[in-house]
């Protein structure tokens, strides 16, 4: 039906250094491709690596996101952006100190004459595509929105249901860890049509607000009717 993509916008390096930025990227041509990037990481690396790839974008003479062939050739471009920048970080680097400058990145979308695909772009540059068998992934703080996921996500769920087990898996990170909060970036895609729709949910949305006190409440209750 399509493809799902949310990312929460809380950065932290420290209790003294909690800040706001976004971690959702998108490139879009009308009717040819739309591609979607989450970042995880160092900021400033997955920022350097972002304005890398915006910058050869604008060059139609090399390679970049809008003329790549395929989604795996994006996919591939956005490896040797994060290599190149981690590289030109480490080599600026003190002796004495020590700094991981490592991220992560997904990388989805559809390239007009294929199917929408989805990547996991690693710090090395190398990366993996999902599949029928593991249809999503997720990188950043997973541990405690995982398990939720794992238990309701396949490869034909709806675009609909899909859309409340992040914004729920979201909500569970969220209650036990300080360093993932709302806003929430969120878009839904739906196969062939080329457009993306990027909303931004606040903590006080509504639907978001209803839907997390009912999965807790819900979660209360099926816990007191257990043998």
């Amino acid at each position: 039906e399509g493809m799902l993509f949310a990312a929460d916008s809380r950065t932290n390096a420290g209790i003294d250094h909690v800040s706001t930025f976004c971690k959702m990227h998108v490139f879009e041509l009308a009717k040819k491709r739309a591609v979607v990037m989450l970042s995880a990481g160092n900021l400033a690396t997955s920022q350097s690596v972002v304005s890398l790839l915006r910058d050869e974008a604008r060059n139609t003479e090399v390679p970049n996101v809008y003329n790549a062939e395929s989604m795996h050739h994006c996919a591939r471009l956005v490896g040797i952006a994060i290599r190149t920048v981690i590289n030109q970080h480490e080599k600026g680097q003190s002796a004495a100190g020590s700094v991981d400058f490592s991220c992560n990145f997904l990388v989805g979308g559809q390239i007009l004459g294929e199917e929408p695909r989805l990547f996991h772009v690693y710090p090395q540059g190398n990366f993996i595509e999902a599949t029928v068998d593991t249809p999503f992934f997720q990188i950043g703080e997973i541990k405690y929105g995982k398990p939720i996921i794992d238990r309701i996500v396949d490869y034909d769920l709806g675009l609909n249901l899909a859309m409340k087990a992040a914004l729920i898996s979201f909500d569970s990170t969220i209650h036990s860890n300080v360093s993932v909060g709302m806003p929430i970036d969120f878009v839904s895609y739906r196969r062939d049509s080329f457009e993306i729709n990027k909303e931004r949910l606040a903590e006080d949305n509504k639907y978001y607000n209803r839907l997390t006190q009912a999965w807790g409440s819900g979660i209360r209750s099926l816990f007191k009717d257990l043998p």
